[in-house]
């Protein structure tokens, strides 16, 4: 660990082109990872940079964008109001730049990076929904990295009895969501929407790029 896996408050501030106030807020929401005192996690703060690339682009509800996943894989979103629904539909029919799509479903989940010891990780890996980043070309990054989606409900219970610590830069990223978890299983599990839309916020610009080309195809195909 070295002083660039962190930032402060002021520094992340003017990166963002926000207030402190606003930073904070951040932290609070969950959106931003803080560390210690005035002390954030950089690749939290790039992660979130990253998803505000259309940084006016309003984000949708939790519930509305896992709606909107649903319907840009081609299924229904039963949770939303027809309303809602044609809204959805008219919004993804009218979007074609990836990442004003990824900056409207930024709210899904809230990413946490925690690393554990060696001998909690398969506990942990049944734990947690991975979206099939194979399905993209994207070659599985390794047993001892664990990316994937996990119900807030359990995620106090998983950091107790598996010991996973925060870290900056640890291997194990969680993707926190306090929507229906068997609703966000299925679509985990069988849509590559959901692995190109965490995919189009890697911080590894080869992956990133996979990413956003696949979302813009499927964009194109919804249309």
């Amino acid at each position: 660990m070295t002083e660039s896996d962190f930032v402060s408050l002021e520094a992340a501030a003017t990166v963002l082109g926000i207030s402190v106030r606003h930073v904070r807020r951040l932290v609070n929401s969950g959106s931003l990872t803080q560390v210690a005192r005035g002390v954030l996690e950089s690749d939290s703060v790039d992660r979130y940079l990253m998803s505000q690339r259309q940084g006016r682009t309003r984000s949708w509800a939790e519930h509305t964008a896992w709606g909107a996943i649903a319907v840009l894989s081609g299924g229904e979103a039963d949770w939303l109001g027809p309303t809602q629904i044609s809204r959805v539909r008219r919004t993804l029919r009218e979007l074609a730049d990836p990442s004003e799509l990824v900056s409207r479903v930024r709210d899904r989940a809230r990413v946490r990076t925690f690393t554990a010891h060696r001998a909690a990780l398969p506990r942990l890996r049944a734990t947690v929904l991975r979206p099939n980043m194979n399905a993209l070309g994207i070659v599985d990054s390794g047993e001892d990295r664990i990316d994937g989606y996990i119900a807030a409900r359990e995620l106090d219970n998983v950091i107790r009895t598996l010991g996973l610590r925060t870290e900056p830069s640890g291997d194990i990223t969680l993707r926190v969501t306090g929507f229906d978890f068997d609703q966000v299983g299925k679509l985990v599990s069988t849509s590559a929407v959901v692995a190109a839309l965490d995919a189009a916020t890697a911080l590894d610009p080869r992956i990133r790029g996979v990413g956003q080309r696949a979302l813009t195809e499927m964009l194109e195909t919804y249309r």
